[in-house]
């Protein structure tokens, strides 16, 4: 590995103002193995004050996160989303892409315009494609910046049913109706 390529690659994301794909590093850093050179600085950073990572297949520096708390000197706005925002942006999460009225399908009620405003505002959801059925309804995915700020690689790392039901997160109606599921397929078995 050339050494002078990893110092470029790392000096790359070092003066990156966002997280960058491989192909964006090897565009500035040059020709060379830029994922072996990745691999080494993550490795050469781990343990350290700032490290490297990657968040949907783009890669930052960041500090690390047991040390996050020693550079903030303002209070951050807390916005909390409405139930309705959270319902819709598990469900885009969890089912992308996906478009507005299977949204609404899955959350049994009409989604305003402005929850999904609020969701894009906050770059964790974006337009995607347009669905190829009647009327091209346009469809919605979350975001890399989705995936960074809840500290995911990747929608696999998003938790399942079991996670949730462990974490508490899930309603008591919620945890009935699946008991009651599971009461009738016995009863139809």
């Amino acid at each position: 590995m050339n050494d002078q390529h990893e110092r470029a690659v790392e000096a790359v994301l070092f003066a990156a103002t966002e997280p960058l794909t491989v192909d964006a590093i090897r565009s500035h850093a040059g020709d060379g193995d830029v994922r072996v050179a990745l691999a080494r600085l993550k490795g050469r950073y781990r343990g350290r004050g700032i490290e490297l990572v990657e968040r949907g297949g783009r890669w930052q520096f960041q500090t690390a996160p047991d040390l996050a708390h020693l550079l903030r000197r303002d209070r951050d706005e807390i916005r909390k989303l409405s139930r309705a925002g959270i319902e819709t942006l598990a469900i885009i999460a969890y089912h992308e892409p996906v478009t507005r009225a299977e949204i609404e399908a899955i959350r049994g009620v009409q989604t305003a315009r402005g929850t999904l405003d609020v969701l894009m505002e906050a770059g964790w959801v974006r337009p995607a494609a347009r669905r190829d059925a009647p009327g091209r309804p346009l469809t919605f995915a979350t975001t890399p910046e989705f995936l960074s700020h809840f500290g995911l690689g990747s929608r696999r790392d998003l938790p399942g049913i079991d996670d949730l039901r462990a974490a508490g997160l899930l309603e008591p109606a919620d945890l009935a109706f699946d008991e009651l599921t599971v009461v009738n397929q016995r009863e139809d078995d």
